[in-house]
């Protein structure tokens, strides 16, 4: 992984929105067709995780179906990277991981520019995905 691709992957909660935003591609869970999407992608403890507020998401579907995906970088860097997802559901990883979500979306002069407060810890866990994304060697 080069230079550019390693900084654009190093956000950090005073990364703005756009740093975070990227697309994935999955394959549909129902249609084994793919699908792209934006989402934001997060960075706890140097690994990269996918999650969103509460609620169901196709994009998890699909990845719990098919675990390969590809990552795309689209701000500042241009790059498609394989990656594979594995949902976390061990529960004390999950906290400790949407603690630091939260903390970083509900700072006061969130660059993220998400209202706030967002939702509560005891909602994420109960009902977000989160995915943890490892870059592949293909």
């Amino acid at each position: 992984m080069n230079a550019e691709i390693r900084k654009a992957l190093a956000i950090t909660p005073a990364s703005r929105s756009r740093d975070r935003t990227i697309d994935i591609t999955t394959i549909g869970a129902r249609t084994g067709q793919p699908r792209r999407i934006e989402i934001w992608f997060y960075r706890v403890d140097g690994q990269i995780y996918l999650s969103t507020s509460p609620a169901r998401r196709s994009w998890y579907a699909n990845i719990l179906r098919t675990p390969r995906f590809i990552f795309h970088l689209k701000n500042g860097v241009r790059a498609d990277l394989p990656a594979i997802g594995t949902p976390v559901h061990d529960p004390q990883l999950r906290e400790h991981v949407f603690s630091a979500i939260i903390t970083d979306l509900n700072q006061p002069w969130n660059p993220a520019a998400i209202p706030q407060p967002v939702e509560p810890l005891e909602q994420w866990m109960a009902s977000s995905p989160l995915v943890r994304v490892d870059f592949a060697d293909d």
